[in-house]
């Protein structure tokens, strides 16, 4: 018989050949089609504001990581996936300077005092809006329509009556440089789907939880879906593996949460939109969804007779 040779290693054991480059590659891929409806609406200040956010995330990390004597990340794609997602949750008119500033307290609140990549608990580019939110709310309110520098209200405001269907899918409407086109949506989540990084459950439980709840609060569904951030941040933030549950019931329970949250800010709130503060919230409730809904170890809590 010949010697068996036994190896002994630390896990994991089970590998995989995605890495952190090629999944944050994949996701600004999947933001092509954002971003090119952004430009379309919008004009030059989409481009203004997608390239100082992103320079602006990826020069902070390295400053950051450079201060602390920590090795420098920057080329994983993570901190421009971060300043891109932010500068497409902004209105196009807002101030160079802001979203500077934004970009700098996503990275180092949201990201880096959490120890970098991995370790955050809170989606670091909605930390940076909801600092933009508070701090200059006119700024962050200050919607202009499609193709004109024309201030207007968002879907949102003037109600579902006012809007018509098909300007909210193809995006003509007033909002945020990215949450306006569903379709430009759609074809990113269709392409993060098919390269298997965006998670389905916690998506489907995000839309399935504002359907029911428009249902219940006689509100049309399918402006409640289309209107507002619901679908960007339903493909885009909510799905966030770092700041998601592991689990796949976890994630359900995720999902739901949001929508749920979304949908009682709308309704209840005095803000005609939560999607930010839903994904927030949840993220808090994340380690305490994933101690819940995590698999039992074989044979623990039996009892032996």
């Amino acid at each position: 018989m010949e010697d068996l040779k036994l190896v002994i290693s630390p896990s994991p054991h089970v590998r995989d050949t995605d890495t952190t480059e090629g999944i944050m590659v994949a996701v600004l891929i999947s933001l092509i089609p954002v971003l090119a409806a952004a430009v379309y609406f919008f004009g030059f200040s989409a481009i203004r504001l997608v390239l100082l956010g992103g320079a602006t995330a990826v020069a902070t990390e390295a400053v950051f990581q450079k201060l602390r004597n920590k090795p420098i990340t920057v080329w994983d794609g993570s901190a421009l996936v971060t300043g891109v997602l932010l500068a497409l949750t902004v209105p196009p008119t807002l101030p160079s300077w802001m979203i500077i500033v934004g970009s700098v307290v996503a990275i180092v609140i949201g990201k880096q005092v959490f120890g970098g990549l991995g370790h955050n608990i809170f989606n670091p580019a909605l930390v940076g809006r909801a600092f933009l939110t508070a701090s200059f709310v006119g700024s962050m309110t200050a919607w202009t329509g499609p193709f004109d520098t024309i201030t207007r209200a968002t879907p949102l405001v003037v109600g579902a009556a006012r809007v018509r269907l098909p300007d909210l899918f193809f995006g003509s409407v007033a909002g945020s440089l990215g949450e306006t086109s569903a379709l430009a949506i759609l074809l990113g989540g269709i392409y993060l789907f098919y390269r298997g990084i965006l998670d389905h459950r916690i998506t489907l439980g995000v839309l399935s939880a504002v359907i029911v709840m428009s249902f219940l609060t006689g509100a049309n569904p399918v402006y409640g879906i289309l209107s507002g951030s619901v679908l960007f941040g339903a493909v885009f933030m909510a799905t966030d593996m770092v700041t998601s549950p592991y689990t796949p019931r976890g994630r359900w329970i995720f999902g739901v949460g949001v929508g749920l949250i979304i949908m009682l800010i709308r309704t209840w709130g005095s803000m005609p939109e939560g999607v930010t503060y839903a994904i927030l919230l949840m993220n808090a409730a994340t380690p305490l969804i994933n101690r819940w809904t995590r698999p039992r170890i074989y044979g623990q809590g039996v009892q032996r007779s």
